[in-house]
Order: C-alpha cells, then structure tokens, then sequence
C-alpha cells in the first residue's frame, strides 16, 4: 500500500484516483489530524458487498460449500 502526505494527495488527487481504480490497490494518506484510505469505488463497493454478505446467517458456509463443489456437477438453466 502507497503511503502519502495529505499534501502530496493533494497535489497529485486526479493521478492517485486513476491509479487506486487501475492497480486496485488503497492508498494510504497520512494527515495532521487524522490518516485516511483511497480507494476505488468499484473496490469499495466489493467491500461493502462482502461486509453485507458476511453478515448474513449461514452465508459464509454457504459460499464455502459451494465453492468446493466441482463446477460440472453444478445444473444451468439448460439443465432444468
């Protein structure tokens, strides 16, 4: 994760947001008074999504379970 001032955030804003959407990685920005994370907004909405997810009883087993199932065992609407 990139570590700037806010001052250097500051100066480079429009180069840091296109980098932070691009490498999909935060950006971490220190301040006087308190510190700060760029991140995309695509990225941010994956976060929220996943916190939401999480939070959700059972859901967690559900994807585990779901994920250790072979793919070609799955049924498609074809299937039906």
């Amino acid at each position: 994760m990139s570590t700037l001032t806010a001052s250097e955030a500051r100066a480079n804003f429009y180069r840091l947001m296109d980098q932070a959407a691009q490498s999909h990685e935060p950006i971490f920005i220190s301040g006087k008074r308190s510190n700060s994370v760029l991140v995309a907004q695509e990225d941010w909405a994956a976060i929220q999504e996943t916190l939401y997810l999480l939070v959700v009883p059972g859901m967690r087993e559900s994807i585990k379970a779901g994920m250790a199932e072979p793919v070609d065992s799955c049924k498609t609407e074809l299937d039906w």
